[in-house]
């Protein structure tokens, strides 16, 4: 199935270079010199709590004999950290691995490895029809991999996609991907006990559990003291968190947690990512209004604006639910609060009016911005099993398509809004489009691009916006007098 994805660095035309760069490129490892003698790449998909775990895996392997590179030719081990959430994902992987064969014609003592949703979801099975793959590791496993690619080399394949009730990682540090030294990924949980109908993550990732929040406020620390201004605090549903200590002297809420990282440091900015409408509360959206380095930006993820569809995706709440949230959200955190969404088209059954459903709740709620998809069944789910994957293609991509025009309106209004006025950007970087241009985003997770002049990444700067496009602020720096 076809996959769109529109979120603020797509423009209602063609995107940019720097845009396609951020949107349909996987994350790969940068270059780590330490004279050992196996090289590590790995090329991660999908969300970014892939991202996050490959930053454990690399942790791991540097500990075994490992370094990073960032080419794929001038690797002994390739790992492809794998997304299970739509055929899509999928087929990207699979056609990474045809482009691996010739590597490994020249190179055979190669290991090449799949990781992740992929590997838990289709296991054994990739080995027999992806013959090139030696290795297949699921999410709970990675402390493993040491012993797998032992048994790689010599000479047998390797499977762990042993699903774990308590893995969580809390005791790794993590070892940055990115490499830019501003922005950090923070896992928080792992898992999901929500079993939406047409989702994968339940069966990929396993059930939820919760880092101690001990480990969590050290790694923050941590990165504020390596000179990090920006985490994001990650989990497929970061409203569930929830940690006992195990003398129950002491017992942590998403909200408490949240606070407690913002108390670390006044200058850090705090993201989190995902919310699911049921479970985000009024405590979160108050602390969130109480503390500036809080980020004004939430993802909410609708999926559809139907109660009928909810239903049958087993979102567990309504339109009417979805709506008061949003209202809430409004009420308390007033309109300058960004919010998105993911939204699919097409799910099963869906009719032409529950379709408009969808497009109205958009509006309603405001959206700045969203990914969107077309329904794709993936197998083993509760939909694949009960439901029929009856819309056909050319009206689901019909009904993406009046989605995506919808959101590109709502995006370039959010946009042309904020012209005239002075944002607070964190830079995380030169943009790819000019060297003499920076990038970076503000509380409300909206992309600006302006002059480099005397700054660098890592500081913050208040931007004067002069113009938009649909995905990009664009705006020139305040000097302070």
């Amino acid at each position: 199935m076809k996959q769109i994805v529109q979120d603020l660095d797509i423009l209602p035309s063609e995107p940019t270079a720097e845009e396609k760069a951020a949107c349909d490129l996987p994350r790969v490892t940068q270059e780590l010199n330490t004279g050992k003698q196996r090289k590590l790449y790995i090329e991660s998909y999908g969300c970014q709590m892939n991202f996050s775990d490959s930053e454990i895996v690399m942790s791991i392997l540097t500990q075994e004999g490992f370094d990073t590179t960032s080419t794929p030719d001038n690797a002994d081990v390739i790992l492809l950290n794998t997304c299970s959430i739509r055929d899509n994902a999928e087929q990207k992987v699979r056609n990474r691995l045809v482009h691996f064969k010739g590597l490994k014609r020249n190179k055979p003592s190669m290991i090449v490895g799949v990781l992740g949703c992929m590997a838990e979801r289709l296991k054994e099975q990739i080995l027999e029809e992806e013959k090139i793959v030696d290795m297949v590791v699921g999410p709970d496993a990675y402390r493993d991999l040491p012993n797998l690619i032992n048994e790689v080399d010599s000479g047998h394949k390797a499977v762990n996609v042993f699903l774990s009730r308590e893995e969580t990682y809390a005791d790794i540090c993590p070892l940055r991907l990115s490499g830019d030294g501003v922005s950090a990924f923070v896992s928080i949980m792992r898992g999901c006990d929500n079993m939406c109908s047409f989702c994968v993550v339940p069966y990929t990732r396993g059930r939820e559990r919760s880092r101690d929040a001990d480990s969590i406020l050290k790694e923050v620390t941590e990165l504020v003291a390596n000179g990090y201004k920006e985490v994001t605090l990650l989990g497929q549903n970061v409203d569930s968190y929830k940690w006992s200590a195990k003398d129950a002297s002491e017992k942590v809420t998403f909200a408490q947690l949240l606070e407690r990282v913002a108390l670390v440091d006044s200058d850090l900015r705090v993201r989190f990512s995902t919310s699911h409408p049921k479970d985000i509360t009024d405590e979160v959206l108050y602390t969130m209004k109480k503390y500036n380095n809080i980020c004004n930006s939430i993802h909410l993820p609708a999926q559809s604006g139907n109660t009928r569809i909810l239903e049958l995706m087993n979102r567990t709440y309504t339109r009417e639910w979805y709506m008061e949230r949003i209202t809430k959200i409004r009420e308390i955190l007033g309109n300058d609060c960004g919010i998105s969404s993911d939204t699919i088209a097409g799910f099963c059954s869906e009719t032409e009016e529950e379709h408009q459903d969808t497009l109205s709740l958009m509006k309603f709620a405001n959206f700045d911005f969203g990914y969107q998809f077309v329904y794709s069944e993936r197998s083993g789910t509760p939909a694949a099993k009960k439901l029929a994957d009856d819309v056909p293609d050319d009206v689901k991509q019909r009904r993406l398509t009046e989605i995506i025009v919808v959101q590109r309106q709502l995006s370039l209004e959010h946009n042309q809004a904020q012209i005239g006025t002075v944002q607070r950007i964190l830079i995380e970087g030169v943009s790819k489009k000019s060297e003499n241009d920076l990038k970076g985003r503000n509380s409300r997770n909206m992309m600006a691009i302006f002059p480099k002049k005397n700054y660098t990444k890592g500081q913050y700067v208040d931007v004067l916006i002069t113009g938009c496009s649909g995905g990009t602020l664009f705006g020139e720096i305040v000097e302070k007098v």
